[in-house]
This record gives C-alpha cells, structure tokens and sequence, in this order.
C-alpha cells in the first residue's frame, strides 16, 4: 500500500515507522475475517483493513475526526489480525502511532478523558491495592457492575524460601498482588519445586501497558525505563536466567520494551536486552514437565483453557500450556470453536467498552462451556477477571492449578 505522507509526519519516527508498516498491507481483506469487533458489528471500519484505512488517511493530511477515534477505540489491539496477515503487517504498532496522532487532533468528551485518566493513574498506583481491599471488604454491597471488577479476596499462600542455583526475576505487575495475590505465590511455590529461585524486584511496577495503550505514551515508557532500572543490576551481573511473566498482557509489553525504546540513546540496549531475556511462563513448562510429572496429582475433570490473545497473537506463543499440562496429567482441552478470538477483556477495554467487552465474553464462555469443565482457566489476570464475572465455574491461572496439584501429592 503505497502512502505520500503529509509535511508534519515525513521526518518523525511515527510517521517513518507507520509508512513501513503500511507498505506491507496489500488491503486483503484476511484480518477481516478474524477480527471480533469486525464479527459483532459487521462494519468494515470497525476491522484491521478500515482501521488501517483511517490511519493511512490521517498521515496523508486528512483531518481526523470523532468517528475516526471511535473506530481506533473499538479496536482491542487484540492482533489476532497479525496472526492471520499474509504479509506481516505489524498492525499492533500501528495503531498505537494512529491512535497517538488522532488523540492530539480530536479532543475527547470531558467524562471520557476522565475516565481514561483515572485509569491510567489508578491502576498502576500504589493505592490501588488499599483501594481493592476496601472493594473486596463491601463487595456484597457493590452494585453488579462494579462487583463484576472486584474478584472476592485470595489468600496468598506462602512463598517458598529455598535458595537454588537457578534464578529468574519475575514482574508482580500492578494489579494483580492485590486482586489474585496467589498467582504470584503459586508461581513462586511451583517454580520452587523444580529447583528455580523466584525474586520480585520491588522497585519494578506497572509493566507500562496502561499507560502506554492509553494514550499516554511518555508515562508508559517511564515506567519502562523504572523496570528496567530496577532489573538491570541483577540483569548485568548474570544473576537471572530469565524474567517471567505470569500475566500474558505484561509479557507482550515487556518483550516490546527493545522495539518502543529503540530510539532512547540511554535504554536502547537495555531494553533490548530485558526483551531477550524475558519469558511467557509457559515456556519454561517443558523443562518442568520431566521435573514435576511424578509429583503432581492431577484432579479429575474438564480444564477448559482460554489462551489469552496476548499470549497467542502477541505473543506468538500456541499449544504450550494446553500440550504441557495434558503431560502432567489434566484433562486440559481448548474451545472447539473460535478459541482464536478474545475474550473481551483487553486490559482496559472491559471498562471503557462494556457494550462489545461482554457480548465477546458471553461467546467466548458460551464455547468453553460445551467442554463442561469443572475449571476454566488462563494467563492472563484480566482475562481470568473478565471471564469469571460471567461465569460459576471457577476461573484460574493454569499455574494455581499445578500449585493445587503439587499440594495434594
């Protein structure tokens, strides 16, 4: 796809990135077909090849306009297209620049720029962990929409303190201590078992991805900077053979750090290098398997597992938990339809697009239900959220699983 971009975009890193990309986009029509706000609402603008189509036309000059920013919002930056593009096109980068470019153009609603504020600041906060325990306190007396955010209190469990040859770093993320501190425990306990040290820096927080994905690009790549600052000094000493990631939507962020700080002459090869090392979970389960296999007692039922898209499409990481754990014993089986499309979560999306974000649950837990599980479970906290406030079936981290089974052994 050929673009002329306009004067204020020719010499900037965004536009020079997006014509790149573009270029690569042959406007076929796959991602399409894959797309799931494409598939609820059946407008071509609500799908990769519109979107692309708007994005183009506002670096070609055209000013953007209000519809234009609803199209770009609708997207749950899912990339379930990029799994299904032919050619490659890195829509995922794109329209993060699009969105960047139509927010400076188009200011928005005052309650809607409220609203994005406070969760870009809240979420990441130090006080949000205060703040859902008071939640999980009342939580009764929360009106559904709000209890359908607020997950019943967990009890962590204890973390292992066994020191071990083996060592890797892992990000608490900002969340997920306070709304299910034990897949951060369980991670640590099941981590343990085969011999891997588990160290939590303190001075890491929010992996960036809230900020970043709403808009506020600048305060996303500060708290990039920050982890990697508070990673680095065990990083540089070959300390870690890794950084995990428990929660898929982190994982995808963190392994981006190299390519969103490309151009930042003090982080460029840090954060190249904290990409290199990090890890999805799941990929270390290989090297677990032959460790755990004979001390697991894997609980009878159906495990109906959720791949989160941000493990699947943006990750490019398929098959591993489910093959994985079916070698330690589960009955673990994917939807037979659409396992694919997303759940409707999308880290913020839930909240600030309910209309698309719960008809995608409803689907999508509509599918894992003809398995008849007795537990669903995912890798990401926002998708085992999301899922369970539609849900009676319990929804878990895989890993609380094997951590369960480990237990009973």
């Amino acid at each position: 796809m050929q673009t002329e971009l306009a004067p204020e975009f020719r010499d900037t890193a965004d536009g020079r990135e997006a014509e790149a990309i573009l270029r690569k986009c042959v406007h076929c029509g796959f991602c399409t077909a894959t797309c799931p706000t494409y598939q609820l609402l059946g407008d071509e603008l609500d799908g990769p090849r519109g979107r692309i189509y708007l994005i183009k036309q506002v670096l070609e000059g055209h000013a953007p306009t209000r519809s234009t920013q609803l199209h770009l919002d609708r997207c749950l930056t899912c990339r379930n297209c990029e799994s299904t593009c032919p050619s490659g096109v890195q829509y995922g980068h794109l329209v993060d620049i699009g969105r960047k470019i139509v927010d400076e153009k188009v200011p928005r609603p005052a309650l809607e720029s409220a609203t994005r504020w406070l969760l870009k600041e809240a979420l990441p906060s130090p006080l949000f962990g205060p703040a859902m325990k008071l939640g999980q306190t009342v939580r009764g007396l929360l009106p559904a929409a709000l209890k359908a955010k607020v997950p019943a209190k967990q009890d962590a469990g204890a973390w292992p303190t066994r020191t071990h040859a083996r060592k890797v770093l892992m990000l608490a993320g900002c969340v997920q201590p306070a709304m299910m501190p034990n897949i951060n425990s369980a991670t640590a306990r099941v981590l343990d078992a085969a011999g891997i040290e588990t160290f939590i820096a303190k001075e890491a927080g929010c992996c960036g991805a809230v900020k970043f994905h709403l808009n506020d690009q600048d305060g996303g790549k500060a708290q990039m900077r920050a982890n990697i600052d508070a990673w680095w000094p065990q990083v540089e000493r070959n300390e870690v053979e890794a950084i995990v990631m428990n929660a898929s939507g982190c994982g995808v962020t963190v392994r981006e750090y190299g390519h969103i700080l490309k151009d930042d002459p003090a982080y460029a090869l840090k954060a190249r290098r904290i990409s290199e090392l990090t890890r999805d979970l799941s990929e270390l389960l290989p090297d677990l398997v032959p460790l755990l296999k004979d001390r697991v007692k894997a609980p009878a039922g159906v495990v109906a597992y959720h791949p989160p898209c941000t493990l699947q499409h943006g990750q490019k990481l398929r098959g591993g938990v489910e093959v994985n754990l079916r070698a330690l014993g589960f009955d673990v089986r994917v939807a037979m339809n659409e396992a694919h499309l997303c759940c409707g979560s999308a880290g913020t999306y839930s909240v600030l697009q309910p209309e698309l974000a719960y008809p995608l649950r409803d689907r999508k837990l509509g599918h894992l239900n003809q398995l008849q599980p007795t537990t669903i479970v995912s890798a990401n906290i926002g998708c085992i959220t999301h899922l369970q406030s539609g849900s009676a079936t319990p929804v878990k981290h895989w890993v609380e699983l094997l951590d369960a089974a480990l237990r009973a052994s």
